[in-house]
């Protein structure tokens, strides 16, 4: 039954009441800020355990991996770095140093650092080359052992085969001696540090491929390969995905959310989830709006 009331009011007044109205609303009923996850960063599909934005995947990579500009980046005490490559099914990824050397370009580097805390690896195909060392180098320590002089020399040759070199003040196929095939004695699954100053180097090379052929450096797949841990891939996120929703996490807790397409978010999945505020809050003003005092119920 509807009670009784003059429509003759001016719009304005009813406006006037409706905003009067919703500030009334106690603070915990004010929605939280959604955030809108992307399955795309640039031309990288984005899945689990990353996120393209803050509060999208899981938190523990929140800070190591954004979406900038169009571009995936991986963040560390040295800097960020461009990703390259994800590879889901073997759960490894490709990073890329601007000033990293290689066979067509070498430059002045800077360092490089993965933190102990991360939840990412070096990967075991991985071989960093230090060029353009001083002769009292700490890496050419004869009671150290941190260059390989094995295989190591075959690579020194092949780099410094590159007209790259004369960028760091080299000549093509000039003598070895300042390149190391660098071993560090950090474990590699618990951080590493690539200090070049401390080294005296002057660059450093780092691949994890030879694109089928170790003889032409041109050929050679320059970057540095990342393995992260999966086990954070959990039943409650499947669950969230086959709903059509993305995994992610909200609050000071970090509390994992599923971030849904439509909007809003649940704890559990997106199956017949929208705002789950919205009902409330919704309700209250399109169902009760004050008239000079009376309420109206609709």
């Amino acid at each position: 039954m509807y009670a009784t009331s003059s429509w003759s009011w001016p719009w304005p007044w009813l406006l006037l009441h409706i905003f009067l109205f919703v500030p009334t609303t106690p603070s915990s009923h004010i929605p939280p800020i959604v955030p809108t996850c992307r399955d795309k960063c640039g031309n990288l599909t984005i899945k689990y355990p990353f996120g393209s934005d803050f509060g999208c995947g899981h938190p523990d990579f929140a800070r190591y991996i954004k979406c900038a500009s169009g571009e995936l980046q991986f963040s560390s005490g040295t800097g960020a770095y461009t990703v390259s490559s994800i590879d889901y099914t073997t759960s490894t990824l490709v990073i890329t140093d601007l000033f990293m050397s290689t066979c067509s370009s070498m430059q002045n580097s800077g360092s490089f650092s993965l933190d102990r805390a991360s939840p990412f690896t070096l990967s075991s195909q991985d071989i960093f080359i230090l060029l353009g060392c001083s002769r009292t180098s700490p890496v050419f320590d004869p009671n150290e052992d941190l260059c390989d002089t094995g295989s190591g020399l075959h690579l020194c040759r092949g780099l410094y085969s590159c007209e790259g070199v004369s960028g760091i003040g080299l000549e093509p196929n000039g003598p070895i001696s300042s390149c190391c095939v660098y071993q560090p004695i950090m474990d590699f699954g618990s951080g590493y540090g690539l200090d070049l100053p401390k080294l005296q180097c002057s660059s450093y090379a780092s691949m994890y491929g030879f694109g089928g052929d170790e003889t032409d450096p041109m050929k050679w797949e320059f970057g540095i390969s990342l393995g992260y841990n999966e086990s954070y891939y959990t039943e409650t996120c499947k669950d969230c995905e086959a709903s059509g929703g993305f995994c992610g996490f909200a609050g000071f807790t970090r509390s994992f959310s599923c971030i849904c397409r439509g909007g809003g978010n649940s704890t559990t999945n997106c199956y017949g989830r929208g705002y789950a505020w919205s009902g409330t809050l919704g309700h209250k003003i399109g169902t009760m709006i004050s008239f000079g005092g009376n309420r109206h119920f609709y």
